[in-house]
């Protein structure tokens, strides 16, 4: 469990970097993923991980594990850069609700009732902080307003992070960390080579793909599936709760993004949701 919250804190500091960074979601996945993968590969080829090396079978799955992942981060990338910080963690993390009802169908998982009392509270202090309501959230779609395209980018963010965290725990199983993550990785960037376009000042932007590369797209992965491996979806998605809280608190230390009375009381409950998954 402690690999998962050290993934999460450090995950919590890409709104920053994103926004510093002023480069494309696209590059934004492109050099980090190359540069993780350069960083593995090596590992791999140092130690006897070889022989961990997926066949033809296993290669299809992690390359499902790919595109979902590719599907969560561009959209999460996107939500930063049109959104605040906030809406922008706050909707992606409305996974953990549908992994709630997910994860007993397809993984077999047995949901106690302090689970569902988490996720319930999470969820609450979620809409919360979002503090926004439904005929508010469609008439500002409809109207194109970038703020909400950003909110909508989250919650499609949000829906791929559930199916992520189910594909993740079913393969975590089977893999192991390093691996999973150079196949992520790898997958990823070829995926994405067909729609880079290098500005002209990327040179300006090369401390933030070092950054995103070492830390967010390697170290953190691997943190992250090792404690997967020996944690349910659900508590993992409960957990992963703890984020936005920690992002939000980076946008007002470096951007002076408004805290309200909204957010303090419904980061309150998420902190105390993750708290209670924790103690169980």
């Amino acid at each position: 469990m402690f690999s998962i919250l050290s993934a999460i804190a450090l995950w919590s500091s890409l709104g920053v970097v994103i926004r510093y960074s002023g480069m494309p979601a696209a590059l934004l996945l492109f050099f980090p993923c190359l540069i993780s993968v350069s960083i593995i590969g090596l590992m791999i080829l140092r130690t006897d991980l070889r022989k961990d090396l997926p066949g033809l079978r296993g290669m299809a799955s992690l390359l499902l594990l790919a595109v979902i992942s590719l599907v969560n981060t561009f959209s999460f990338y996107y939500a930063y850069q049109k959104t605040s910080i906030a809406n922008a963690v706050l909707t992606h993390y409305t996974a953990p609700v549908i992994v709630a009802f997910l994860a007993p169908f397809i993984l077999k998982e047995r949901i106690t009732a302090r689970a569902m009392g988490a996720v319930a509270l999470a969820s609450a202090g979620l809409w919360i902080m979002l503090g926004i309501s439904a005929g508010e959230f469609l008439d500002a779609f409809l109207a194109g307003d970038g703020n909400t395209i950003g909110i909508v980018a989250g919650l499609v963010s949000g829906l791929a992070y559930a199916l992520l965290i189910i594909v993740i725990r079913k393969l975590s199983q089977g893999f192991h960390p390093l691996v999973l993550t150079f196949f992520q990785n790898l997958f990823i960037a070829l995926m994405l080579i067909p729609f880079l376009e290098i500005p002209g000042n990327v040179s300006s932007s090369l401390w933030a793909f070092a950054v995103m590369g070492v830390i967010h797209s390697t170290v953190a992965p691997i943190l992250y599936f090792r404690g997967v491996k020996f944690t349910t979806a659900n508590r993992t998605a409960i957990l992963g709760y703890i984020e936005p809280v920690l992002a939000i608190i980076w946008g007002l230390f470096f951007f002076s993004e408004a805290v309200d009375i909204k957010t303090v009381t419904g980061g309150a409950m998420i902190l105390l949701s993750g708290y209670l998954t924790i103690r169980e």
